[in-house]
């Protein structure tokens, strides 16, 4: 029991250090897609990580559809990497009959831009810096 208490020890310390430099770049994300919120054709997006989620559509009546289909693309996208041994993923595209999605990861932040169907997802790439 005592390794197990030792390990957990050093995790929360592991944690606790980290949060501060994911909070900048939190700020930062959120920063880059309000910019991008702005471009033709964004639906809106979805930012979340552990700690906070924001959300910004277009279409406030479609926030629990957009939620569902970013965090079960995402899900899907970790399950299939394991399955396959695919390592880590940074990003999903998926397209559907009127709409885009991308999804990225990066370390504990989730985030989901929705796209009109024609619009430039390489313009949206560029905008969205990630460290």
């Amino acid at each position: 029991m005592t390794k197990k208490k030792k390990a957990v020890l050093e995790e929360t310390e592991t944690i606790t250090k980290p949060a501060a430099v994911e909070t900048a770049s939190v700020e930062d994300l959120r920063s880059s897609l309000e910019e991008i919120k702005a471009c033709d054709g964004v639906i809106g997006y979805i930012l979340r990580n552990s700690a906070s989620a924001s959300i910004d559509l277009k279409d406030p009546t479609k926030i629990i559809d957009y939620a569902i289909l970013s965090s079960s693309a995402l899900d899907a996208g970790e399950e299939l990497s394991e399955l396959f041994n695919l390592g880590d993923f940074k990003n999903i595209v998926i397209e559907g009959k009127n709409v885009k999605m991308l999804s990225l990861t990066d370390s504990e932040n989730r985030v989901s831009v929705f796209l009109e169907k024609d619009a430039d997802l390489g313009k949206v790439l560029s905008k969205l810096r990630l460290p």
